[in-house]
């Protein structure tokens, strides 16, 4: 089956907005991930709030938003010259999606793992360097915000460095990048004021810059 590239990119957001951390927290814990924590929608509140046994299969699972995107979806519009734009542009909806969430009243999580997934199909090698640089940072800093900001911004030339042929999609990654970095520009704010969370603290209820407060 051939798919119109615009349905392609609705497919992509839809499957890209499935807010998964929400529903796992709901499930498991009765609990509004919107109101408890950072308020975010994304793996690491969700580890938070619930532990890693709920946060790691919503992180495997907002991994895979991001690749069937940018693979088997954008495969479906058909190959050519275009075939890795496509799979960037359908990569990139579902990022979108994963942050404005239509089904969560356009709420969502920052785009980290949903980014690396479009990346895996797009330049895996380039997401090993980048996973590289977000464990040093995140376990040498304590702050898992502070190591996906700077892993988004190092896969750009780690890409120009292992795939030469996808130079011209650079712009783009960057886009993808400065996208994530955007969506932690409350974290920056935390990160100066010396309130951001450190890894490792969780709990049911943990607030906002670690307070242990539920947010109003």
């Amino acid at each position: 089956m051939t798919l119109p590239l615009p349905a392609a990119l609705a497919a992509s957001y839809l499957l890209g907005a499935i807010p998964t951390s929400l529903l796992a927290a709901r499930l498991l814990r009765g609990v509004d991930l919107r109101r408890v924590g950072s308020g975010n929608l994304g793996a690491t509140n969700l580890y938070r709030a619930a532990g890693w046994k709920a946060a790691v299969p919503v992180a495997l699972f907002d991994i895979a938003k991001g690749l069937v995107p940018a693979t088997l979806i954008a495969g479906a519009v058909g190959t050519g010259p275009r075939s890795a734009g496509v799979a960037l542009a359908c990569g990139l909806a579902a990022v979108v999606g994963h942050v404005y969430s239509v089904f969560a009243r356009f709420r969502g999580g920052k785009g980290v793992a949903t980014g690396a997934g479009v990346m895996l199909g797009l330049a895996p090698l380039a997401v090993v360097a980048a996973a590289g640089v977000w464990a040093l940072v995140t376990f040498t800093s304590g702050y898992v915000s502070l190591g996906s900001m700077i892993a988004a911004l190092a896969l750009v030339p780690a890409v120009r460095l292992l795939y030469p042929d996808q130079r011209g999609l650079l712009p783009f990654y960057l886009l993808l990048a400065l996208g994530i970095v955007w969506a932690h520009r409350a974290n920056l704010g935390r990160l100066r004021a010396g309130t951001e969370h450190r890894f490792g603290r969780h709990g049911s209820g943990a607030g906002d810059g670690g307070t242990g407060q539920v947010r109003p």
